[in-house]
């Protein structure tokens, strides 16, 4: 009976429905995290009769046909790429953006990854690193006479060094965007990979070309929302249940078929 798997394919696809859900949720409080959805697409129909085959030598036709759909299947699980809320924090290097920029840091293996992930260190030479220790490029070094550190919207880094009564600009921070930011693959530690789906990386200072602007001591929360996760995770639930019964009618069917004499 077709009905068996029909189903089977719905608790499937609701199974990886709660799975992107409850992810979401564990990353609540996860700096610059963009949550996902999932996205399904029905699976191909058998036709018993196509809408528009003949019935008659006249030329008369079939107003509408018979198809059976073999179920569903999760087609994607993009991010929603949109602002999550800015939080001030205590720290001077910590860094939000408002808009739709990354920022760039270098990995050991040479490649580029992008991040919203603005919670940044000064390493034992002065550079620039994620809290796990990658350059942030440009690569901007911070002298270790440098006091009162400032970070403009636009990207200037600035700081009073020494006995210096005027700061002196010490760097450049830039942006990158793309076309398409649901592309990017995720890399886990906060952190996207440029993909052929994404475009290519769209450099300029913050405040250009929409790439957004900074803002110091501040950072970017999880564009999580507790109401719409668990309201998700509910539908998701009943929809699971619905197959499940799905499969228990159609066992009942078959046993009630067996038992005829």
């Amino acid at each position: 009976m077709k009905a068996l798997y029909i189903a089977s394919t719905g608790m499937a696809a609701q199974e990886r429905n709660v799975e992107v859900i409850s992810n979401n949720i564990a990353n609540m409080r996860t700096t610059g995290f963009k949550r996902q959805r999932a996205e399904f697409q029905d699976l191909l129909y058998q036709a018993y009769r196509r809408a528009g085959s003949s019935t008659s030598d006249q030329g008369t036709v079939v107003p509408a046909g018979i198809e059976i759909g073999s179920g569903v299947k999760t087609a994607a699980t993009p991010r929603v790429m949109s602002q999550g809320s800015v939080v001030p924090t205590d720290a001077e290097l910590d860094i939000a953006i408002r808009g739709e920029g990354f920022f760039m840091v270098a990995l050991p293996d040479g490649r580029t990854a992008y991040t919203r992930d603005g919670s940044f260190q000064r390493d034992d030479t002065g550079q620039l690193v994620t809290i796990d220790g990658f350059q942030v490029e440009p690569g901007i070094t911070i002298p270790e006479n440098a006091r009162g550190i400032s970070i403009s919207a636009d990207g200037i880094v600035e700081a009073y060094l020494g006995t210096d009564g005027a700061p002196t600009q010490i760097g450049q921070l830039q942006l990158a965007r793309f076309v398409n930011k649901a592309g990017l693959e995720s890399l886990g530690d906060n952190m996207f990979a440029q993909t052929a789906a994404s475009g290519p990386a769209q450099i300029s200072t913050p405040g250009a070309e929409s790439t957004g602007s900074l803002l110091q001591s501040y950072l970017e929360s999880a564009n999580v929302n507790a109401v719409t996760e668990i309201a998700d995770l509910i539908a998701a639930q009943r929809a699971y249940e619905m197959n499940a019964r799905v499969i228990s009618g159609a066992d009942e069917m078959m046993q009630a078929t067996s038992q005829l004499r």
